[in-house]
């Protein structure tokens, strides 16, 4: 692997990160949202990933349930992408208000399905990734660094 593939890599990380932590501001900003476009309640809304050239990890689970070993030729290490962005159709809380204008004929309205303290857990879990990304970015700087430096 070169200096440049691992700058690619953890670029790739940066960039999918940085759009998880899109979704995930745009689901608690939405949180208390009850009529859309589209009508009905906003719907949560998540990031998925897989690796380059494939549709999901789900090939390297099987391999993880079968023993087998997980390597970089069977996984593909060439960094992440975001192979799609899925919309959550399960049903959000009802609340009893008669008084709102989004209340059905028996004074419920439903609210969307976002859960704060998931989002919450989601952003610190998609912000450690992203530092964790820059830490190799930054590591493979410096031994590039360290390189030029034994040439001298």
């Amino acid at each position: 692997m070169s200096f440049w593939d691992s700058l690619r890599i953890g670029a790739s990380g940066l960039n999918a990160q940085q759009l998880r932590l899109d979704i995930i501001s745009n689901n608690i900003a939405n949180a208390e949202t009850t009529h859309t476009a589209e009508g009905g309640p906003y719907k949560r809304q998540d990031v998925v990933f897989s690796a380059p050239g494939q549709q999901s990890f789900l090939p390297s689970l099987v391999l993880a349930r079968r023993n087998q070993t997980i390597t970089a030729s069977n996984v593909g290490a060439s960094g992440v992408q975001v192979s799609s962005v899925i919309t959550s159709n399960e049903p959000g809380p009802k609340v009893y208000d008669p008084t709102n204008p989004d209340a059905d004929k028996q004074g419920y309205v439903t609210y969307p399905n976002v859960d704060l303290v998931t989002e919450m857990t989601n952003m610190i879990s998609a912000t450690r990734s992203y530092e964790a990304n820059l830490a190799a970015i930054n590591a493979s700087k410096q031994m590039a660094l360290q390189a030029l430096n034994i040439g001298k």
